[in-house]
């Protein structure tokens, strides 16, 4: 699918925009007149019609965030600012910025969200709640609630992104501690192991109780297996379903270089989109996804070549894109604001990775992809780029932004943080 955008506008004094009262935009026409009227100041590359303003900046490793109905926005830190690891985040004068800044929670983490009155964050290892009030704001901001505990934190996919059905459940990603499952990770002639022991623990999503404190594996479900690293997660209330986005292994051209040429290895295996049912296995570490041959492959590990099938058992991504983007937020949107295209559609933040290196970077955009009863209905296409800065670039930590988290704001807003420069992007439809 060929991608057109037109040019970034020039850097312009900002409009004013809604105050934080927020309303449905098809409900308030002076809200829709204020808040299409944003022009944009960052840059980014945007379908016509779209633009985009900092919503707030020096946040640090601003990781996923949520927006609450009164349009202020809470987001996670990976490393603490200031010594606090949450951020609310309030625009006080209507002019679509952010001039309240409030930190709290000493704790680092990723997961941020909110549900039936209480702020849900998570660490490695836990997932706390807070409770709020009327407005949506965190009553007692130092002493959260201990959901869950005792989640398995081995240093590498340790993050604990996490969703919430509409009966009472929490879905939490527990990301694998391992590339493939070798007896020594990630280590030329290492053996793998058969059966995988990575799987009791990690390398899917579990699913707990929201509401009943100081749970641990012992209280959750194995809800699906075989995931190596699940970021993006999210429950589809307009199917009634949970889809999640994973990270593929890494390194097949460094571990087996007789099989995978370096250009091979930058585009496999494919980071791929599910959806889930209890009970679904996505074939990690037996399987990969190649997006180029469409195709289940059995990792090389496990007596592959790179043609040889597997995974009979294993269920089908939805969408398979190319390989180390690392897909890290991902929300379908049901807002008003945006042209009818992107209703019940998917975006995706994509993050960029280290293991395309030495070939050219790919991702540090967000993406789209149409949905139509819960199934993709088109080709996926960058909605969103330019973070990274301009010219080329082999390492991501030589991009200056890295998108990570999504969410939509009560207008219809898009929201978009990114860990890299620390900022919030708010993403609005002004009409052609």
């Amino acid at each position: 699918m060929k991608k057109i955008f037109l040019p970034v506008l020039p850097l312009l004094a900002l409009l004013l925009v809604s105050n934080c009262s927020f309303a449905k935009i098809n409900k308030d026409s002076s809200l829709n007149k204020k808040t299409t009227s944003i022009k944009d100041n960052v840059g980014l590359k945007l379908p016509a019609g779209f633009s985009a303003v900092k919503y707030a900046d020096g946040l640090g490793e601003a990781r996923h965030l949520t927006v609450t109905k009164e349009g202020d926005v809470y987001v996670k830190l990976s490393d603490l600012k200031n010594g606090k690891g949450i951020f609310y985040l309030h625009d006080n004068n209507g002019d679509g910025i952010a001039d309240v800044k409030t930190g709290f929670g000493n704790f680092t983490g990723t997961g941020m969200g909110v549900k039936n009155g209480y702020l849900y964050a998570s660490s490695d290892t836990k997932v706390y709640r807070y409770k709020l009030d009327a407005n949506d704001k965190v009553i007692n901001q130092n002493k959260p609630e201990l959901i869950i505990t005792g989640l398995l934190d081995r240093h590498e996919h340790e993050s604990k992104p996490f969703t919430f059905d509409n009966e009472g459940n929490i879905y939490v990603t527990i990301g694998a501690y391992s590339n493939s499952c070798q007896v020594k990770d990630r280590t030329k002639g290492s053996p793998a192991m058969n059966p995988c022991p990575v799987l009791d623990s990690a390398g899917g999503v579990w699913q707990f109780k929201a509401d009943k404190p100081n749970q641990t594996y012992g209280d959750g479900t194995r809800y699906a297996s075989g995931i190596r690293n699940a970021m993006g997660i999210f429950w589809n209330n307009n199917v009634n379903a949970l889809y999640v986005t994973q990270h593929g292994r890494d390194q097949l051209h460094d571990l087996f270089p007789d099989m995978y040429t370096e250009e091979q290895s930058a585009e496999l295996p494919a980071e791929c989109l599910y959806r889930l049912n209890k009970g679904d296995d996505a074939g990690w570490p037996y399987i990969y996804y190649d997006q180029l041959q469409h195709k289940k492959i059995l990792e090389p590990e496990y007596g592959g070549d790179g043609k040889k099938e597997g995974g009979e058992n294993a269920i089908d991504p939805l969408v398979a894109f190319p390989g180390h983007m690392a897909p890290n937020g991902l929300i379908f949107y049901e807002g008003n604001m945006f042209p009818e295209k992107y209703k019940h559609g998917a975006f995706i933040a994509f993050h960029g990775s280290w293991n395309r290196a030495p070939q050219p970077q790919k991702g540090c955009f967000v993406a789209f992809v149409p949905f139509k009863d819960g199934k993709p209905s088109g080709d996926w296409e960058i909605f969103a780029d330019g973070f990274a800065g301009s010219g080329g670039y082999t390492s991501p930590n030589d991009a200056e932004h890295r998108p990570c988290g999504l969410a939509e704001g009560p207008d219809g807003a898009l929201y978009v943080s990114d860990d890299k420069g620390g900022i919030i992007y708010k993403i609005v439809y002004k009409g052609k």
